[in-house]
């Protein structure tokens, strides 16, 4: 008689770290990146009511030139990129986030209140200027505190998706400025009520913020400012040279829209207009992020350039109305890479110092912007 086979050893339970049949699954984003999500959607709501009928109402209605538009236009960049590299050494060196974030966002918010009072030429140049330094100070702690909640893996698409509620904002407010100036008509009255109802979704916005938890940095609590810039790294450096290069060539999306209203658009379509380009960007941001996330960022960014190469030419010699919508349907395009893949690659290459880094990256772009858009004021008039 012949001993029985012995039994095979049952099956093994499964790994859960093993990938799943039908491929991985993609890890759900971070609530706080939703949470910051909702704090750009509500404040770029109220910025973008503004900036929507910003450059022409400045040109058209205050009676300021086109010159003086690109100075103020270069100044606000500039005023804004000043602090990026001063806001982003601070986080690092003191591992905060959140509380510089939201005395940047605050800044913002009391800028916005001078157009409460004044719609003079000086009190416009002041608020864009002022309401840019907050905007400057409150960016590199943001994005650090986001893409370190993100995780590695999804960085690319929780920067596109916050890049997307960000511009989701950037598309209702032109929508609900528009709404008012059909509504009401184009006057004097019109602007104030405009001004007023932006200023409730920002302060919305800060008490949002408050409500997200804190997530702390590594603290670098004895570096200098020129320590910190020497830790930084190569790679990070070298990116600066084309980034820089880039931003010589650009200027204020302002002249986009004052070109259409060359071409035809009265100042309530130029609204719509600047919707057109927000909406391309909320839609573009998430797809170019997964994109970036599959393929490397690199390629993204410089395929970012080249769009934006070709499409201020396009603009200088657009003459239809037709060609001006296309222009800011591929605008949209370019921002969504621009915004959101230049700082994950920024992420990837500095892991250590990223509000420092993306504060630097802010402050040379920034600074090229003021030429770039003191130049092309100058051959607006040309």
């Amino acid at each position: 008689m012949h001993p029985e086979p012995p039994l095979p050893p049952p099956p093994a339970a499964p790994d859960p770290a093993a990938p799943r049949a039908g491929g991985p699954r993609r890890a759900k984003l971070h609530p706080d990146v939703l949470k910051l999500g909702l704090v750009s959607f509500l404040t770029d709501l109220s910025s973008e009511m503004i900036f929507s009928v910003f450059a022409v109402f400045f040109t058209t209605v205050a009676g300021a030139s086109s010159a003086l538009l690109g100075l103020i236009e270069g100044l606000a960049d500039f005023s804004s990129s000043s602090l990026n590299y001063i806001a982003g050494w601070l986080s690092d060196r003191s591992g905060q986030r959140k509380w510089l974030a939201t005395a940047g966002y605050g800044f913002s918010t009391l800028a916005k209140l001078i157009l409460l009072v004044s719609s003079s030429i000086t009190g416009l140049a002041v608020f864009r200027v002022l309401e840019r330094l907050g905007k400057g100070f409150r960016g590199p702690p943001r994005d650090a505190w986001l893409v370190s909640v993100a995780g590695e893996a999804q960085r690319g698409y929780a920067l596109g998706v916050h890049k997307a509620l960000d511009k989701s904002g950037a598309v209702l407010g032109p929508l609900v400025a528009y709404g008012l100036l059909k509504w009401l008509g184009e006057s004097a009255s019109t602007y104030s009520l405009l001004f007023l109802v932006a200023v409730v979704p920002a302060v919305l916005g800060v008490l949002v913020l408050m409500l997200v938890s804190n997530a702390p940095g590594q603290p670098h609590p004895r570096e200098s400012l020129r320590q910190n810039w020497q830790q930084l790294s190569p790679g990070f450096k070298r990116f600066l040279v084309p980034a820089g290069v880039f931003a010589l060539g650009y200027f204020s999306l302002g002249f986009f829209l004052v070109r259409a209203h060359d071409v035809g658009f009265s100042l309530t379509d130029v609204v719509l207009l600047y919707a057109l380009f927000n909406t391309t960007c909320v839609v573009a941001a998430p797809l170019v992020g997964r994109l970036g996330d599959r393929v490397g960022r690199s390629r993204i960014v410089l395929l970012g350039y080249a769009t934006y190469a070709g499409l201020n030419l396009w603009m200088v010699f657009a003459s239809t109305r037709w060609e001006m919508v296309a222009v800011f349907c591929i605008y949209g395009l370019f921002y969504a890479i621009e915004e959101s893949q230049s700082k994950a690659f920024i992420a990837d290459i500095e892991p250590e110092r990223r509000a420092t880094a993306m504060g630097a990256y802010n402050f040379v772009a920034g600074s090229l912007y003021l030429p770039a858009s003191l130049v092309a004021g100058a051959l607006w008039t040309v």
